[in-house]
């Protein structure tokens, strides 16, 4: 059996690594009692694949890990079980059980959705970078693969783009009237970096300076039936809204 989560990362364990997020879910399961897989081999380890790594630092409403079981499970009381084992910050949101055949998490997501509040920036720049930034035909960006320079265009990356009113703002930085842009960003073919979008649109709002206050990843989407969908099925199991802790 496979099940896939999907969970928060918000507050101060923003600033824990991928590599210790991954230790701290392990651990969270062995203590659940769940009768996780494990590999073959002299150093088995239990069988769970995460998603696109989040970076250090930033925060997201939606992460997603499969966990291969040995046995069935009844997937309801999951996100209830789960959470008061991780640390805060770290909430389980939903859980389904999902097909092995299904592809991986690494090969069906496709964009993201991030929600980036800036500090240092006017808000009629940030408006009139966006604009600039959209009506570009290029991009074009400096990156280092495989210990050498390569050009690249950001822009065919770069979809669904706006500055958010007053009304859609969250409180979930603590920049009072700072902008909040939202932005989708491609994985594939190569992914952008929310940290390369800011530069491209510091170089477009072009008065004032734009600085990375905080970044949020809302969702990750993969293709279902021609359109863009989260990576679980329908009838997920949803924890309720007020087992989401504050850290």
């Amino acid at each position: 059996m496979r099940v896939r989560l999907r969970f928060a990362k918000l507050g101060k364990v923003r600033f824990t690594s991928h590599r210790d997020v991954a230790r701290l879910w392990e651990r969270a399961l062995r203590r659940a009692g769940l009768p996780v897989a494990s590999t073959e081999g002299f150093s088995p380890r239990p069988k769970v694949h995460f998603g696109l790594a989040l970076p250090t630092g930033h925060e997201s409403l939606g992460e997603y890990l499969d966990v291969d079981l040995r046995e069935q499970v009844d997937v309801e009381p999951l996100p209830g079980r789960l959470t008061p084992l991780l640390p805060p910050g770290l909430d389980v949101q939903a859980a389904a059980a999902i097909e092995r055949s299904a592809p991986s998490l690494q090969e069906a997501v496709v964009s993201c959705c991030w929600r980036i509040a800036l500090c240092g920036a006017d808000p009629a720049a940030v408006r009139d970078g966006i604009g600039a930034l959209l009506a570009s035909d290029a991009i074009p960006v400096v990156r280092e693969r495989k210990g050498r320079e390569v050009s690249d265009d950001l822009r065919p990356a770069i979809g669904r783009l706006e500055l958010l009113g007053p009304s859609e703002r969250s409180d979930w930085h603590t920049h009072v009237g700072s902008p909040e842009i939202r932005v989708e960003l491609a994985t594939q073919p190569r992914g952008v970096r929310p940290s390369e979008f800011i530069d491209a649109l510091t170089t477009f709002a072009g008065r004032g300076s734009v600085n990375e206050v905080r970044v949020c990843r809302e969702h990750q989407w993969i293709v279902l039936d021609g359109a863009l969908g989260e990576p679980l099925p329908p009838g997920a199991t949803r924890a309720p809204h007020a087992m989401v802790r504050a850290s």
